[in-house]
């Protein structure tokens, strides 16, 4: 079985570089290829495509915008972010359009490939620090899970307490008493359970 494939990319040299990897490669074809979304978007319903690499960065339409319109028509076509931008928004922005995949542009040939393969059969492929990023991401929102228990006041102040400042230097930037300050702090460590400003910070700031 072959796989049909689609490019949609504005940069010439990638667009033929991805190309010639993909009609060299056995199992392979790729006959459809566009510089910008827009043609994509008027011919792709009509191909039966089984993949489809989609840039981020097009001219007009982004290429996320361009799956938000595709995915709902195109039932039985997969589409993979194929781009240099890493940014989480970008990646969480692309899954929820409808890419069942997200790789870097730095993706080495062979894993492009398996890549094709793996979003065919029900895979969600990744380039490994994007798949970093998203685990990454949940951690953090789930610590940040931490700091809705403390109260606005408690989170400025751990938040003086993450930069360095000192229970004196906190109570004349928020203009309390130092005893006040010592009172919220202690506050703090009894909602999080713990008993340092380390392992506060920790806990709620984690290590990305």
């Amino acid at each position: 079985m072959e796989l049909k494939i689609g490019i949609i990319e504005d940069e010439k040299q990638i667009r033929e570089n991805v190309l010639a990897l993909i009609n060299g490669s056995e199992g392979f074809s790729c006959e459809h290829a566009f510089d910008n979304a827009e043609d994509a978007i008027k011919s792709i319903p009509k191909l039966n495509l089984d993949v489809v690499l989609v840039d981020i960065h097009l001219p007009g339409k982004t290429g996320i915008e361009c799956i938000a319109e595709l995915k709902p028509i195109c039932k039985g076509t997969q589409f993979i972010i194929f781009t240099s931008f890493e940014d989480t928004e970008s990646v969480f922005n692309s899954l929820k359009v409808g890419a069942t995949g997200y790789l870097t542009k730095t993706t080495q040939p062979s894993k492009i490939l398996d890549a094709l393969v793996d979003v065919h059969k029900g895979g969600s492929p990744m380039s490994s620090q994007i798949a970093r990023k998203i685990v990454n991401s949940f951690h953090v929102n789930e610590k940040n899970e931490e700091l809705e228990k403390l109260t606005s006041r408690e989170q400025e102040i751990l938040n003086l307490l993450s930069k360095g400042y000192r229970y004196k230097e906190i109570a004349n930037e928020i203009f309390l008493s130092t005893e006040t300050v010592r009172t919220h702090i202690r506050n703090i460590y009894i909602k999080l359970q713990v008993n340092s400003r380390t392992e506060a910070l920790n806990k709620v700031f984690p290590k990305m």
